[in-house]
């Protein structure tokens, strides 16, 4: 049974891992990435598609994505989809290829960028803090339940404490790697 709650607590603290890494990854640096555009949405036959469903992208320079829809009528949906997402793009269509230059991040856009991915690293961290409450509350219903004994409950509590407090010290290395990617010029 406390396995059982060990093994929950270690699945919520790896989802949340997850979660973070994808976050982070769609923080610009300043340099092309395909994952820049995964939040962008086209309105595609009325329902809202993610470009990466609707066109290749492309990364033939470090500062250039190259977008090619499948569909050459959709050009122009994707086109307005991107001028209208609050990434600073600039799209510039030729013929059925979109190319979207990304500009070069500016001294007080990087700070912005390094304060966002904190913050994202502290919503990580809260819910490892909810999974640990979750995972305390369990045990302790178990001792009061008396499934098991005391000292297995504190052994059990302590495991808890050092998964959470490992998971968090690799959230702030993969944040701190984020920022000095991000400062970086």
């Amino acid at each position: 049974m406390i396995d059982e709650v060990l093994s929950e607590l270690n699945s919520a603290v790896a989802k949340s891992q997850e979660a973070l890494k994808r976050e982070l990854g769609k923080l610009r640096t300043g340099r092309a990435h395909p994952g820049m555009l995964d939040s962008v949405k086209v309105d595609y036959y009325g329902s809202l598609t993610p470009i990466s469903q609707m066109a290749a992208i492309g990364v033939p320079e470090p500062r250039l994505l190259t977008v090619k829809p499948w569909e050459k009528n959709q050009v122009q949906a994707i086109d307005k989809a991107l001028r209208e997402s609050n990434l600073g793009l600039n799209p510039q269509l030729d013929g059925d290829l979109i190319r979207v230059p990304v500009p070069p991040l500016s001294e007080e856009r990087r700070k912005d960028l390094t304060k966002i991915a904190k913050k994202h690293g502290e919503d990580c961290k809260i819910a490892f803090r909810k999974a640990r409450h979750d995972a305390n509350d369990f045990l302790a219903k178990m001792k009061s339940d008396g499934d098991a004994g005391e000292d297995e409950i504190e052994r059990a509590k302590k495991k808890v404490d050092e998964i959470v407090s490992s998971a968090g010290s690799l959230v702030d290395s993969s944040v701190q790697a984020k920022e000095e990617e991000i400062l970086k010029v």
